[in-house]
């Protein structure tokens, strides 16, 4: 059983809802997303979304934008990704760990090696937001030749024979976006939520995670009376860019325990 399927089993027994959390790599410094994962895990983070940096992020906001710049700026690459994902398991985190990534980085680094390098470092999967099942191919079986979960987008406006088709090509869980539009914090959800994972289960039994526009304690809860899991993004981007940097790891931790209710 792999890491991602693991934790939403146990998460599943024990009635709790997944929380992953979504940080850009080298954010706000180049090592801050080492402190900030250790204290959100020990806080009640279950799974990590870490974003490699890319120029031209076109599923995201402003917030998450000015990350990605200036983790750019601090000299991230995807292969010092990579090697912070290696990093992380060697301060003894257990929480699976997926790289979300735009498919030029990947590709330019080498599909195959980016599969290999990944699972060598003890990660999990891979998030592309902008790959189409029509082309996923090469990295679905790279991933699964390593062990890797490939996560799949389902959007508010996917037709049904459109959720087949992606549902059969993933692993892990469906990434549900709850919107439609880019990331970025909202006031309330989509009144229409709960059809959307409705239509997706039934195609599929992989574990459901909602992101977009989850920023809140309610909207988490909201989650969790509906699907297994929430992302919580530009929301969290934004705490942390507002924490003083000797208090990444204690302000951190606070917002996910905020989060969680705990």
């Amino acid at each position: 059983m792999s890491r991602i399927a693991a934790t939403f089993a146990r998460l599943r027994a024990e009635g709790r809802v997944a929380l992953m959390p979504y940080l850009t790599v080298g954010f706000p410094e180049r090592d801050s997303t080492l402190e900030l994962v250790s204290a959100m895990e020990a806080a009640g983070a279950s799974l990590f979304e870490l974003g490699v940096p890319f120029s031209d992020p076109l599923a995201d906001g402003a917030t998450i934008q000015r990350a990605a710049q200036r983790a750019l700026e601090n000299g991230v690459t995807f292969a010092g990704c990579l090697e912070t994902v290696a990093a992380l398991r060697a301060r003894g985190v257990q929480a699976p760990l997926l790289l979300m990534g735009y498919y030029n980085p990947l590709l330019r680094f080498g599909v195959e090696r980016a599969c290999r390098e990944l699972a060598a470092a003890g990660g999990d999967g891979w998030i592309v937001p902008d790959m189409p099942p029509e082309e996923a191919g090469e990295l679905q079986a790279a991933a699964a030749a390593h062990g890797l979960d490939l996560i799949m987008f389902v959007a508010p406006t996917t037709p049904d024979a459109r959720i087949a088709e992606l549902v059969a090509r993933a692993s892990g869980f469906i990434y549900v976006v709850s919107l439609t539009g880019t990331t970025g914090a909202r006031q309330e959800l989509s009144a229409g939520l709960a059809d959307v994972l409705a239509r997706v289960r039934r195609h599929t039994e992989l574990p459901l995670v909602v992101g977009f526009g989850i920023s809140t304690a309610a909207h988490v809860a909201q989650v969790a009376r509906i699907a297994d899991g929430a992302i919580v993004g530009s929301a969290t981007v934004a705490h942390v860019e507002q924490l003083p940097r000797d208090g990444l790891a204690e302000g951190g931790a606070a917002f996910i325990r905020g989060l969680l209710g705990t």
